[in-house]
């Protein structure tokens, strides 16, 4: 299956990030959006039980709201991080650092995107499922957990060389 090539307004840096490199290149305005979402869950139930007061105790449902509101807070701020990877806002940051680390893993002869021990077709399956799927939060939220050759960008920015690739 090709990939599909999206135009950008900003350097594509990764078509399918892995999940803890979203998490680690989070900025502060993205954990801002996660406490403002934290929030924004349990005081929205506030303010509609001072506009239509319940007669029952309120306590478990600020904590239920809560948690759905850390829930939604840390969606959203993944998907902006994710954004800034596939070049859809601003993402200088997030390239120099994306440069930086993945330079210095092709000076040390690792691999630029981890080791597998998955099977190719385990992999390309992984990347199939997870490619754009933090689009789809709203439905059923998924992220990418496995190492794999399917990023969408070009190995050679790195200091990758010809030969590597083909191995």
């Amino acid at each position: 299956m090709p990939n599909k090539v999206v135009t950008t307004p900003y350097p594509l840096i990764d078509a399918d990030p892995h999940a803890f490199r979203v998490v680690r290149y989070f900025r502060s305005s993205d954990y801002a959006t996660w406490a403002a979402g934290t929030a924004a869950f349990p005081a929205a139930l506030y303010f509609w039980d001072m506009a239509d007061p319940a007669k029952v105790r309120l306590r478990t449902s600020f904590r239920l709201g809560g948690f759905l509101g850390f829930l939604g807070g840390f969606l959203l701020a993944y998907q902006r991080s994710s954004f800034r990877f596939w070049g859809w806002s601003e993402n200088k940051r997030e390239e120099d650092l994306d440069l930086a680390e993945l330079s210095q893993r092709a000076a040390e002869g690792k691999p630029l995107y981890g080791t597998s021990s998955q099977p190719e077709w385990v992999q390309g399956t992984a990347y199939r499922n997870s490619a754009w799927s933090q689009l789809k939060f709203h439905a059923f939220p998924m992220f990418n957990f496995v190492n794999h050759q399917h990023h969408g960008t070009d190995a050679a920015k790195y200091g990758v060389k010809e030969k590597e690739l083909s191995d």
